[in-house]
């Protein structure tokens, strides 16, 4: 029985549709009072008098809790250094204002409408100082960080980059840059939390990491890990934001326990813009030098991005630059600045989505330059190996990636002079980028289960961001133990299961799917050791090392039609299940190895001349990312990754206003993404790969590389239709005339 791969439906997709998918804020849960945040109007300085009375005295309200009465919690300001996951949380414990829309109260009804209605009747007075909230302004003060996320190193250099750049038959030197953006994914975070006397704690929590959310809220209340229950179905969306444990969540819990009953918290739309990150605005300077026939010589790829002023959070975006091509000398670095804003936070392909784009398209600037093919300077610069690591690739396909791509594209019908294609007065113009993302994989645990009745339950504590999760992992569970899919279930979202890593980084499927396969392994081999060695089993005196599962059954690999059903050893055995408990660790031969995954990106887009209306036409990715887990959930992370990129091209862009960092663009009609007229028909090109070194799967992961080369592909077509070069995101029609 072969499930693995294949494009099954979503096995929680009836729930979604009927509304029986339970999201945090959709807990039914008894005598729940509703709280509301109270944010700040300025930026910097001090909190003055609070005005409170008149809310306090409203219809139906319960509490307003400000710094003057909150619960002291020290471990507020604390976090784990080497932790880059963890925030520093703003909890009511002082008067400091260290950014706009920072808490200053929460208000709690026994209805949302009495909660929001007592908000706005709360009234601050602000003894505020200038803040500073733009990078370009601030870059005299960026200073070298820890670490460069989870990559580790800031800076890194190989060869004499400066001899190589003064020798250089042809250079290119460019800064671009890439705004801040917000994440807005349909589900607002939102918390439910349930004291049990005083240090038990169950959280209904939107987020990509319950046993993250578990540890950050244990330590902030110091209670034992154990006395901290964290639970989450469904998410609806995350993209990094839900990765990290954001204030709300412990102002919930601090609030629930003030009250001494259930208090539940959804963030509203605007305050998504300042409470659960962003992605940082970032300043890149690419240079580039290759001899005369195409071949780099040099790289240096310089990167600012901005971090609040109590806080760090780094973009890595010059990670991919150090692999990505064979070139002798690259020097790469990271310098953040500190700014009175809120800390930034993950965003879907952090680092690789805004560094790659800069890459890629100075790679653009550079075949141009030199008169050669985009996708022939790439092949003519491919790496066989990861210089930036010294180590080979586990496996790398992106040369048929290129070959796949093109063809289906049709490049070589592409005529390489700026503004040569036309369609009537539409200029079309043809870009090409190279994707990638790391193939990334951490400890994780799962358990299967298995009854008489011959079903199997099998449960791990991660979590589904609406990536099918869910579907994938049944399918890995049902192929492991030779079952049909609907005898299988799978439960998540509980930090009750084995533990799980987050959610994020494309590593679940590498990660957690490792575990719940080795998990079913376990259960099978325990089984098969038992009808071994029962005189009762048609399988007695077959070693287990000789029997197979098979629909269902072991079977006897030199004794075929010995068969017995899983379900009959079980019911055997006495007891009501059978199960197997597994903590799967990545495989040790992965330190020895370069893991990514590769893809490239062809798109041809439509500009109006005159208007300067920027529309893409097609587009075509072709992706190696290791075995595909199931073929329709995959199509569909890569389209929506490839979606994200074209937003990030042409539409995202968060404003602040210069004069006190406040959001202006704080809701989903000034925050512009791309709606169905902006999507063409995108195709989806699988690249096979078989890499028995990633995982016992072979999985690479696909949330996030499906974005990495969009921008720069759009970027560099819109090059070629128009013949000006816009470096800086997103490119809209004032930009681009």
């Amino acid at each position: 029985m072969k499930l693995i791969g294949d494009p099954i439906d979503r096995v929680d997709a009836r729930r979604k549709v009927t509304g029986d998918a339970d999201y945090a804020a959709d807990t039914p849960v008894a005598h729940v009072a509703h709280a509301v945040i109270v944010t700040a109007g300025e930026a910097l300085g001090r909190l003055g008098a609070i005005d409170f009375d008149e809310a306090r005295a409203a219809p139906g309200v319960i509490a307003v809790i400000t710094h003057h009465d909150a619960l002291h919690l020290p471990k507020a300001l604390q976090r784990d250094a080497k932790n880059p996951g963890e925030r520093v949380l703003q909890l009511l414990q002082d008067d400091a204002l260290l950014y706009n829309d920072q808490p200053i109260a929460v208000c709690v009804g026994e209805t949302l409408e009495a909660a929001q209605h007592a908000a706005s009747l709360v009234h601050a007075s602000f003894r505020a100082e200038r803040p500073v909230v733009g990078l370009e302004g601030a870059l005299a003060t960026a200073y070298k960080p820890h670490a460069a996320g989870p990559a580790g190193e800031t800076d890194t250099a190989r060869g004499d980059v400066d001899r190589a750049l003064r020798e250089a038959a042809l250079r290119v030197d460019a800064i671009y840059t890439t705004p801040v953006e917000n994440h807005h994914p349909m589900e607002p975070h939102a918390t439910i939390a349930v004291w049990h006397g005083d240090d038990q704690l169950t959280l209904y929590d939107a987020t990509q990491g319950i046993f993250g959310v578990r540890d950050r809220i244990a330590a902030v209340f110091e209670l034992p890990k154990a006395n901290v229950r964290v639970i989450d179905h469904f998410v609806g969306g995350g993209f990094g934001c839900k990765g990290a444990v954001w204030s709300h969540v412990a102002l919930t819990a601090m609030a629930a326990k003030m009250l001494g009953r259930p208090v539940k918290l959804a963030i509203t739309r605007p305050q998504m813009c300042s409470l659960v990150g962003h992605r940082p605005e970032t300043r890149q300077r690419l240079t580039l030098a290759c001899d005369r026939e195409g071949a780099l010589t040099a790289i240096r790829h310089e990167v600012f991005s901005e971090t609040s002023r109590f806080d760090e959070f780094v973009e890595p975006s010059a990670v991919q630059t150090r692999m990505l091509y064979a070139c002798p000398n690259v020097i790469t670095q990271h310098r953040v600045v500190r700014l009175d804003i809120p800390t930034p936070t993950f965003q879907r392909a952090p680092g690789e989505s805004t560094g790659t784009y800069a890459l890629e398209c100075a790679m653009d600037e550079l075949a141009h330059a030199a008169a050669i093919d985009p996708l022939e300077l790439r092949l003519r610069n491919y790496a066989e190996l990861d210089l930036g690591e010294h180590k080979p690739f586990s496996s790398k396909s992106l040369r048929e990636c290129y070959r796949r791509g093109a063809e289906a594209f049709g490049w070589a019908k592409r005529d390489p002079r700026p503004r040569s294609m036309r369609d009537g007065r539409a200029l079309i113009g043809w870009g090409m980028a190279t994707a990638t993302y790391p193939a990334r994989q951490r400890p994780s645990s799962a358990i299967a289960r298995m009854t008489p009745d011959g079903r199997a339950l099998v449960q791990a504590g991660t979590q589904d961001i609406g990536t099918g999760t869910y579907t994938i992992m049944t399918q890995i569970a049902a192929d492991a133990l030779g079952l049909p899919v609907d005898a299988v279930r799978f439960e998540l979202g509980d930090t009750s299961f084995p533990e799980t890593p987050i959610s994020g980084g494309s590593m679940t499927a590498s990660s957690t799917g490792s575990a719940v396969k080795a998990a079913c392994k376990a259960l099978v081999d325990k089984l098969a050791n038992l009808a071994s060695g029962d005189p009762v089993s048609p399988l007695y005196g077959i070693a287990p090392r000789d029997l197979i599962v098979q629909d269902g059954a072991l079977v006897g690999r030199e004794h075929h039609l010995r068969r017995e059903p899983l379900a009959s050893i079980v019911a055997r055995s006495g007891q009501r299940e059978i199960s197997a408990q597994v903590r799967a660790e990545p495989r040790p031969d992965r330190e020895q190895l370069s893991t990514h995954a590769f893809g490239a990106d062809f798109v041809e887009v439509r500009v109006d001349p005159e208007l300067g209306e920027i529309r893409i036409a097609r587009a075509v990715g072709a992706f190696g990312c290791g075995r595909i887990l199931n073929a329709k959930t995959a199509r569909s992370q890569l389209i929506g990754g490839m979606v994200w990129g074209i937003g990030m091209a042409l539409f995202e862009h968060t404003v602040r206003d210069p004069r006190n960092g406040r959001v202006v663009t704080r809701d989903l009609a000034d925050y512009h993404v791309p709606v169905s007229g902006d999507v063409p028909d995108l195709d989806v090109i699988f690249v096979e790969e078989d890499d028995p070194h990633v995982n016992e799967l072979g999985a690479k992961g696909i949330g996030e590389i499906g974005i990495t080369g969009m921008p720069a592909a759009i970027a560099n077509a819109i090059f070629h239709a128009t013949g000006t070069r816009v470096r800086d995101l997103p490119i809209t029609l004032d930009k681009l005339l």
